[in-house]
């Protein structure tokens, strides 16, 4: 199968806002060459298709997937205000959950018809990056049905933890925001919340920082998930 060349951007870190706005325009540009390129004549030559990985990290933020409840977030506008949290309703798939600094999030902007049209498949080999990952620091990931995301399995004296979030959105079979992978991510942001509107006593959140007790190299975290995305999607990166 012939690697899809996909162009790697790391944009540091970057407003939710103004990375949604980046995140759009790419998407729209997308969906554009690919209409022309459905659209043209026989025998015009395709326009070239870009497509994107961004890497970033935003500033203290809540974002509220379309199937969510408001009543997750347990702060008012007050109390956003005073602690520099913003927040935004979003048209990706789940609930609540946090975007702040030490968190790897990852938006990918392809168009999965040169991949594969599947978008379970998609969501799944985003946690199998995630698993890949944090097995390379001896952490066990693992899936639990009915719910998004890569998780450690429970100890005597810890639940079940949510280490990575996934929530996508498609239009046109391109794809929208991604991942949150929680590296030195300080979790007591998680308590402002009902992360993804998950209620049950025997599931948290944690990052890879708390389950390996030391702060995380972030650069060497993400040339390790950048590793593991080109090999399971079959690209390069350009």
């Amino acid at each position: 199968m012939q690697k899809v060349k996909v162009e790697f951007r790391d944009l540091g870190r970057i407003p939710y806002k103004e990375a949604w706005d980046y995140q759009m325009e790419l998407h729209e540009r997308l969906k554009t060459i690919k209409k022309s390129n459905r659209d043209a004549l026989p025998g015009t030559p395709p326009i070239p298709q870009e497509q994107y990985m961004l890497f970033c990290e935003h500033p203290h933020v809540y974002t509220l997937g379309k199937s969510g409840s408001k009543d997750n977030l347990l702060l008012d506008d007050k109390q956003m205000k005073d602690r520099h949290i913003e927040f935004f309703p979003v048209n990706r798939g789940g609930d609540i959950t946090y975007h702040g600094p030490g968190q790897i999030v990852g938006y990918p902007v392809l168009d999965l018809s040169h991949f594969f049209e599947d978008i379970h498949r998609f969501v799944r080999t985003i946690e199998e990056v995630m698993i890949r990952t944090i097995a390379e620091y001896g952490l066990e990931g693992y899936r639990i049905e009915g719910y998004s995301g890569v998780w450690l399995p429970e100890t005597a004296t810890r639940p079940k933890r949510k280490i990575c979030a996934v929530g996508i959105h498609l239009s046109r079979w391109v794809t929208l925001h991604g991942f949150a992978f929680n590296v030195n991510t300080d979790l007591s942001l998680f308590d402002n919340i009902i992360p993804c509107g998950i209620v049950d006593k025997d599931k948290s959140v944690t990052s890879l920082a708390a389950e390996l007790g030391r702060e995380m190299d972030m650069d060497e975290v993400k040339s390790k998930v950048k590793y593991h995305i080109a090999d399971l999607m079959v690209m390069e990166w350009g």
